[in-house]
């Protein structure tokens, strides 16, 4: 059964011209391929929900086992508290502006009144998303799971309305299969590539081996949800990893050495008596009796009760962090009563706090975020650790690879409403670029000190411009404006009174 189908096809005669290939399609980890004689480990083509299994640090069992470590992962603490550091660091809103803003100055494509129909059609995928409210959300979601899935809902009567609502869909509950089929071509005997035919299956109940995948089972078309991974792959296994997966040892490994710690200090913290009895020559059998006879002589208590008025016998029961009672033969000391110290070293954390930083290390977060006390201080780019510009191009890479969720949905979008072409889009998608806003600590400084040493390298050169430097080169090499800014500065400059020059005093 098929349902949300939603196809978007080229006009008849605009085909592209079909390439025979012997290998399939790049799998980037999210896709289940099926075919014809796959082999050893392959999935065959029969009727059936369709499982994927991967066997990660002993215990993952399935994808939906691994999401469900990560969502776990994602509460202890420590851990809690560097993806908070990520997700602060990559999302950032004010009540002005949106966290996001798509940026066209790249694009040639397209004419300046399609791009503002893009850019309308951009704050209207931000609303259907609820981008300015759910953005932490939605990037805590894809980087904890290290997959997001969205269903774009159309109205089948008028598709030229587009996209009228984006429903989230677990991660663990829909896979993406790919049927290949191949044929044996007759002048190289060499098998390529026939047919290739891709879905989502949807299950309502989750892909999970436990519940031998009961439930209802859908078959969804590829245009109609959005999915976007972390592009991190388990390469022996062909399965998408999420970013916490090479933190998934440090974590258990603090938990254990947490919960060791907090045991020992329980059992250690108490001093404790040893009881030295006299048996002299009795039996064993007497012996022992005799040493509980002692042992409950001396751990009654007779308690009184002001409420009741009664006394009463609380008898207080031996357990490992009382004293110890020990029998000892004739010809010992006799009785004799010692105190067990406890614990000396309880104080020591060096190896939680050793774990803690491995755990800040393994997600990109610089160690010095982990020590609260050391506040930040705010001076001069150069004096901002190696760590945090690091730090600074991880989140970098990352808003990149999360801006593939509005570059499928806005293209979806567009194509519905005939605002652009699929060819057109193609050509365009790569100059498409996200302007996320920033609220970093190196980045805001790194850009002021930049523009004060170009600033100050325009002091020095002023004297040459005319003589051994032109304005045009002085604009593009030493304040690196591009055309089109130099072009919008310009006009910006005249609509103030400020210039009679314009356009033609740069040669643009």
């Amino acid at each position: 059964m098929e349902l949300f189908g939603l196809e978007i096809k080229r006009k008849k005669g605009d085909e592209a011209p079909k390439l025979q290939s012997f290998v399939p399609p790049q799998n980037d980890g999210s896709v289940i391929e099926i075919g014809q004689d796959q082999g050893m480990g392959g999935f065959a083509a029969t009727g059936g929900v369709i499982g994927q299994f991967v066997d990660m640090e002993g215990g993952v069992k399935t994808e939906a086992d691994l999401v469900a470590r990560y969502r776990t992962m994602s509460l202890v603490p420590e851990c809690d508290s560097a993806i908070e550091d990520i997700i602060n660091e990559s999302i950032s809103s004010n009540d002005l502006d949106a966290p996001v803003a798509i940026n066209l100055d790249r694009v040639n494509h397209f004419s300046d009144s399609t791009k503002e129909k893009i850019r309308d059609e951009f704050n209207v995928v931000l609303e259907l998303l609820g981008f300015r409210e759910l953005s932490h959300d939605i990037f805590r979601k894809w980087y904890v799971d290290g997959r997001l899935y969205f269903h774009k809902m159309v109205d089948s009567k008028n598709e030229k309305k587009g996209i009228q609502g984006l429903r989230p869909i677990d991660p663990q509950k829909i896979r993406k299969i790919r049927e290949i089929k191949k044929k044996k071509d007759e002048k190289t005997g060499v098998e390529v590539i026939q047919k290739e035919n891709e879905y989502f299956m949807y299950n309502d109940q989750g892909f999970d081996k436990s519940n031998n995948n009961t439930g209802q089972t859908v078959k969804i078309s590829t245009d109609a949800v959005t999915h976007i991974t972390s592009g991190l792959l388990d390469y022996n296994q062909k399965v998408v990893v999420g970013y916490l997966h090479k933190a998934m040892k440090s974590v258990n490994q603090l938990r254990m050495l947490e919960d060791a710690l907090v045991i020992y200090r329980i059992s250690r913290a108490p001093e404790r008596r040893i009881f030295y009895i006299d048996v002299g020559n009795l039996p064993k059998a007497r012996a022992e009796q005799y040493l509980k006879e002692v042992q409950t002589a001396y751990r009654n208590k007779l308690v009184y009760n002001a409420d009741t008025g009664e006394v009463k016998d609380d008898r207080k029961h031996m357990n490992m962090l009382e004293d110890f009672w020990l029998p000892r033969r004739e010809g010992g000391r006799g009785t004799e009563i010692t105190t067990l110290p406890g614990g000396q070293n309880l104080g020591e954390i060096e190896d939680i706090l050793y774990f803690q930083k491995k755990l800040y290390k393994s997600l990109n977060v610089p160690i010095s975020r982990l020590e609260q006390e050391n506040a930040f201080a705010i001076g001069r780019a150069t004096e901002i650790s190696r760590d945090e510009v690091k730090f600074s191009r991880f989140v970098d890479r990352l808003r990149v690879k999360f801006s593939r969720l509005f570059d499928d949905i806005l293209r979806t979008q567009l194509l519905l409403k005939k605002i652009v072409t699929d060819e057109d889009w193609k050509k365009s998608k790569e100059y498409i670029s996200y302007d996320f806003q920033k609220d970093g600590h190196f980045v805001e400084l790194k850009e002021a000190e930049i523009l004060r040493e170009r600033v100050a390298t325009l002091n020095d050169l002023d004297q040459f411009v005319g003589k051994y430097y032109s304005e045009a080169w002085i604009r593009k090499n030493v304040l690196r404006q591009s055309e089109a800014e130099i072009r919008d500065i310009n006009k910006e400059i005249e609509g103030e009174g400020g210039s009679e020059g314009g356009d033609d005093d740069m040669g643009f």
